[in-house]
């Protein structure tokens, strides 16, 4: 039956296979589909081209749609899952996001080492030894540790 169909079909058998499965991605998503879907029609304008050419015989063009399924998958993923595109660059970085700014010592840095209070989290600090009450300013963090300096 399946055969059957895609004789009658043609060139247009591709066609209808990218729209089912770019239908499919808007019943169950989760952005795969999409890219499958896509080879599928790539491979549907190569056929409405090259159908009646001699070299266009249907294990040609599931190589093809093997290729281009993985290709366009590939390329799909890297423009849409870049890692620099976030409103959030600190997310999951609480301690990186807290550079620049300043707060008062709570406990005294002596011997490298003091806390301070910042929004609902006291901070352990290493920097020059100062004295409780004391303006500081973050200047870097590594992970839960801030470096300061007297502000």
């Amino acid at each position: 039956m399946l055969q059957r169909l895609v004789i009658e079909l043609g060139p247009w058998s591709w066609w209808v296979l990218g729209l089912v499965l770019l239908a499919a991605e808007m019943i169950a998503p989760g952005f795969f589909l999409v890219w499958i879907g896509l080879a599928a029609l790539g491979v549907g304008m190569l056929s409405l081209l090259l159908w009646e050419n001699a070299l266009w015989v249907w294990q040609v063009q599931l190589l093809l749609f093997a290729v281009l399924s993985v290709a366009v998958t590939l390329l799909g993923r890297r423009l849409v899952y870049r890692s620099d595109r976030t409103d959030e660059p600190f997310l999951n970085q609480r301690s990186a996001s807290l550079v620049g700014r300043t707060a008062t010592l709570q406990e005294p840095i002596s011997e490298g080492r003091g806390r301070i209070h910042l929004d609902d989290t006291i901070w352990t600090v290493m920097g020059p030894d100062l004295p409780v009450g004391t303006r500081v300013k973050v200047i870097a963090s590594n992970g839960r540790d801030l470096t300061v300096e007297a502000a």
